[in-house]
């Protein structure tokens, strides 16, 4: 079984050959699941996840706001999904309630069955073995690194890379934890990896670091 992941450096939308990517991988006719945290006015960010999604043919999505969302309730839509998308925000919330929480073995066995799985900004950034946060996103203002959900192994995500000019983040990530694969991706830039490699790459700029040099790849 193939396992597909679609990691966005910033907010909604998809970008449109990820988006329709995404949808032809989708294992079923049921409910795209989406994963957000419950903040106050939450519901008027959706159509920026689903809009372009429903005009290339997504019929019906289910909202899983975090944490007021039962477990049972979460564990029921995230096995039955066609496909997953976790939101943009508070990554330190993000890896709170979901990679320290049973929510994050659902999304394992069901990234490992293969639904596909979207990750935008923090959702993007816990999707990794290792979750490295940015200075520039959390509130003490330090280099972060955290456990993640383990859909990528080896594997290194900055996110806002070009925009928070987060050269130095990425940098500081594999100096301490080794040259594995890197990638700091920018804002309307997706990454799709198959199998837990780089398969294809959309959008203003990806930059990885090789041999100590700062590298764009696309």
């Amino acid at each position: 079984m193939n396992q597909h992941l679609f990691l966005f450096g910033g907010g909604p939308p998809f970008t449109l050959q990820h988006a329709k990517k995404f949808l032809n991988l989708l294992k079923s006719t049921n409910p795209i699941s989406i994963l957000c945290m419950d903040k106050t006015g939450w519901q008027q960010y959706m159509p920026l996840y689903t809009q372009m999604l429903k005009e290339l043919g997504a019929a019906s999505f289910e909202y899983l706001p975090l944490p007021s969302t039962s477990l049972d309730k979460i564990k029921n839509n995230l096995y039955n999904s066609a496909g997953i998308i976790i939101c943009g925000g508070n990554t330190t919330l993000y890896r709170d309630y979901i990679v320290d929480t049973t929510i994050s073995q659902i999304l394992l066995d069901c990234y490992e069955s293969g639904i596909p799985i979207a990750g935008f900004s923090a959702g993007a950034l816990i999707c990794p073995e290792t979750c490295i946060i940015s200075a520039k996103d959390n509130p003490q203002g330090t280099f972060q690194q955290k456990k993640g959900l383990g859909l990528l192994k080896d594997t290194l995500i900055a996110v806002h890379f070009s925009e928070w000019k987060d050269e130095a983040h990425l940098r500081h990530a594999v100096n301490k934890l080794g040259e594995q694969q890197n990638y700091g991706i920018d804002e309307n830039t997706g990454i799709h990896f198959q199998n837990g490699k780089m398969h294809t790459i959309e959008g203003k700029g990806v930059y990885t670091i090789k041999n100590k040099q700062l590298l764009k790849m696309h």
